[in-house]
């Protein structure tokens, strides 16, 4: 017997299992990560394929409501989903016809995913166009969509293999770190939050980019932390923090997701450092793919962001593509809704309050 449903208190160990286990697998396809979405006015539906009572794919599905008061509405998004076997198509079929069912049931008017598959995987792609997906970018004020390019990292070898496979430059920095005297640890209580959020607003105007509430990081401490899925780090020098990482750790897998560094001592290197910290971690943890994250996929040298970009690179990672975002309609004149209407309500608005603004300004 085969259905597709949301999964159950009862089968929450198993569908845990599966995520955690499966190539495919991801950290925001967690439940965990649906109930740290569910701070932020998301409602998280787990859902699974069972076959014969064993979960065969699975997808973390985030519903929420279209932002028009009186109507019924809503759009579901699955971050890094779906985790299957994506080149089943049979498997993935009778997923997504079990989608549709439930979407009727939430009032969705389309689903959005951003699926774990490499940009050169034209099998993938063409099944995607060929079951109605549509290739789409971020629409107006919708967030949290995951990055299209990031920086990736085998950790199988041994840690000398990994340094030597580092930039000259890489190695140097992280090794003045060590040698200047910066300690970095895996920070375990609440304060260590605080502080790290101290520094992230100072790194956050200084290079000027907007950050989340601190209320979202306590929910990552008490969702993701406190079950072992995600570890704070902290780079003290002279009895200070300077500078931390945030990491997202499951089955095999690490991810770098926030870094922070005080205005002072950046001369002391303590991100290269940090950096090679959590590597380690990684490995100690059974993990063989370490993820720097989002860079932008624009590598001109003349690029503002290029610098992060030389520095993920400096650990011999390897840039990485992802397929990047697609919408499966299921109500088209809301979709159009969604897409083109919205879009030029939130400008207007945003010009609205600029021109008030500027009127009590003047």
């Amino acid at each position: 017997m085969i259905s597709v449903r949301v999964v159950d208190q009862s089968q929450t160990e198993d569908y845990q299992q599966f995520i955690s286990t499966h190539p495919k697998g991801h950290i925001l396809q967690t439940r965990e990560w649906g109930e740290v979405k569910r701070s932020m006015g998301w409602v998280p539906l787990p859902v699974a394929l069972f076959e014969d009572g064993q979960i065969r794919a699975a997808i973390l599905i985030l519903k929420r409501k279209l932002p028009i008061p009186g109507l019924n509405k809503s759009i579901f998004y699955a971050p890094r989903g779906p985790v299957a076997d994506i080149h089943d198509q049979a498997l993935l079929d009778r997923l997504f016809n079990g989608l549709r069912t439930l979407a009727r049931e939430h009032g969705a008017i389309f689903l959005k995913i951003d699926p774990d598959v490499e940009h050169a995987d034209d099998t993938f792609r063409s099944y995607l166009v060929s079951r109605g997906f549509k290739k789409t970018t971020t629409a107006e004020g919708f967030e949290g969509v995951q990055p299209t390019c990031v920086f990736r990292l085998d950790i199988t070898p041994g840690e000398e293999q990994l340094l030597e496979q580092m930039a000259s430059k890489t190695r140097y920095n992280l090794r003045l770190a060590q040698r200047k005297g910066v300690v970095v640890r895996e920070a375990t209580d609440k304060q260590a939050l605080e502080r790290f959020y101290q520094i992230l607003k100072e790194t956050a105007e200084r290079d000027r980019f907007l950050i989340r509430a601190y209320s979202y990081f306590e929910e990552i401490w008490e969702q993701l932390q406190e079950r072992g899925m995600a570890r704070l780090f902290m780079a003290e020098y002279q009895g200070q923090d300077i500078a931390g990482t945030l990491a997202f750790i499951l089955g095999d897998k690490a991810w770098y997701i926030y870094g922070a560094s005080s205005n002072e001592f950046r001369n002391v290197m303590p991100n290269y450092l940090l950096q090679w910290t959590m590597i380690k971690w990684a490995k100690d943890n059974g993990c063989t793919l370490y993820d720097f994250r989002g860079v932008s996929g624009d590598l001109s040298e003349d690029n503002p962001l290029y610098g992060l970009y030389r520095f993920k690179k400096g650990f011999a990672a390897v840039f990485t593509e992802f397929i990047g975002e697609w919408d499966l309609v299921y109500s088209p004149v809301f979709y159009w809704l969604w897409t083109v209407v919205l879009p030029i309500y939130y400008k207007t608005v945003r010009k609205v309050i600029r021109w008030r603004k500027k009127l009590t300004d003047d």
